[in-house]
């Protein structure tokens, strides 16, 4: 059986998986995606912005299954860190070859002060992409899962 206990990465950890083949999976919604992502990103959003504020992906897990192939290895960023942990938990029954959560996703973790406590992929100057990158972007990704996103 294999052992599912989630790794936690470093944003640079994550650079040198995705250069050693790995797929990056950003989990937050639709507008933070097209401005700035992690470069070849696919996006899925675990939450999305609803008019009483964030509201669940009810499709998350369906959707990540549809776009995503069962024998790749992932790895899972948003904003801060936060989403992406829960998305790992939701993601880590065993389904993909292996799947990490990478910690401070696009903006850096912070303290209960808002103070950054471990820069993110941004201010790491990781390559990043904005805009819908075809085939990769949400619209793209829910479509082929059969979503009406």
């Amino acid at each position: 059986r294999k052992d599912h206990r989630m790794k936690r990465i470093s944003p640079q950890e994550a650079k040198a998986l995705i250069d050693d083949g790995w797929l990056y999976l950003d989990v937050r919604t639709e507008p933070e995606f097209e401005q700035v992502h992690a470069a070849g990103s696919y996006n899925v959003p675990l939450l999305h912005a609803g008019e009483q504020g964030m509201v669940p992906n009810p499709r998350f897990r369906e959707e990540v299954l549809a776009a995503v192939p069962r024998d790749a290895k992932v790895i899972i960023g948003c904003q801060s860190g936060g989403r992406s942990a829960r998305a790992a938990e939701l993601l880590a029954d065993g389904v993909f070859a292996e799947i990490a959560d990478q910690r401070a996703g696009g903006g850096g973790a912070r303290d209960a002060f808002g103070r950054v406590t471990e820069p993110g992929w941004v201010a790491l100057n990781l390559p990043v992409g904005s805009g819908r990158p075809a085939g990769r972007c949400y619209a793209d990704l829910a479509k082929a899962g059969g979503g009406n996103g």
